[in-house]
């Protein structure tokens, strides 16, 4: 077996912030726009937004306010996008024989957090035979009517996880609210939480979801970005477009650029 395949891979948290670590106070004052929402201007958002608020219906009506099981399934669908716009994008640079722009290695990552979103989840709870059997319908489901509408559609594509950002960060401040009154218990938080995102050994459940709420907060504001580097034709990240963004007739609403989408700013020119 070839030495690499010994050593150790540990997956990086998403934001850079997250790489020094911070205390439950740090993580309370983090300024992630809370309230971020991208108004839809054109059919593409307005047929994004729509089709999200549509699919929040029946898991609202589902699992209530078991916030536990219901990030559980949120977190096997939330993995998919990342995961096929890479996958799509990865091939595309291939067949055109050409630079990416730099998309690839953040959509990968992005899956790659989500899903460690789901594995610390399930150091929490522990999913019934029918909710796996749930979760990978859904999963199956949700992964080829995505890949199909990438390949439509990348900017709907990416405006759709945006809009689907916005709930999850919704829904985790509703989670939040519950641990605050009590009707969910204030556990300490799993070493894969606190390994994964540097918290203090003392962290607790509630810090986790906080980190979590972040993360997604910053999928919410990348995904909306991503959409409109694609509306205004500029998709090398290397490229500033803040000015274009805002100044586009096709891009009424400008909403704030993600602060940290450069997850590994050393890395900013690389190749994929």
């Amino acid at each position: 077996m070839p030495g690499e395949l010994k050593t150790p891979i540990h997956p990086e948290p998403i934001r850079n912030v997250f790489y020094r670590g911070l205390n439950s106070e740090e993580l309370e004052n983090l300024d992630i726009n809370l309230k971020s929402h991208k108004v839809p201007v054109t059919i593409s958002d307005k047929l994004a937004l729509t089709v999200v608020k549509l699919l929040r219906l029946p898991t609202d009506w589902f699992f209530k306010k078991k916030y536990v099981h219901r990030v559980v399934m949120l977190e096997t669908v939330a993995a998919v996008p990342g995961m096929v716009g890479g996958t799509i994008r990865h091939l595309q640079s291939l067949r055109l024989m050409k630079h990416d722009g730099g998309w690839i290695h953040h959509l990968l990552h992005e899956a790659e957090n989500e899903r460690m979103h789901l594995m610390t989840w399930m150091r929490v709870s522990q999913p019934k035979l029918w909710e796996r059997g749930l979760i990978t319908v859904v999963q199956g489901v949700f992964y080829n009517a995505f890949f199909l509408l990438y390949l439509i559609s990348p900017v709907t594509a990416h405006r759709v996880v945006g809009y689907l950002e916005e709930e999850a960060v919704i829904s985790y401040t509703s989670f939040l609210n519950e641990i605050d009154n009590g009707n969910i218990e204030n556990t300490p938080a799993p070493q894969i939480a606190i390994d994964y995102w540097h918290l203090d050994n003392d962290a607790t459940l509630r810090d986790v979801v906080l980190a979590i709420r972040a993360d997604e907060a910053l999928h919410r504001d990348t995904n909306h970005h991503f959409a409109d580097r694609l509306i205004i034709k500029q998709t090398d990240l290397r490229a500033p477009v803040d000015r274009e963004i805002k100044e586009s007739a096709k891009i009424k609403d400008p909403q704030p650029v993600a602060q940290d989408i450069w997850s590994h700013p050393k890395n900013e020119a690389s190749n994929q």
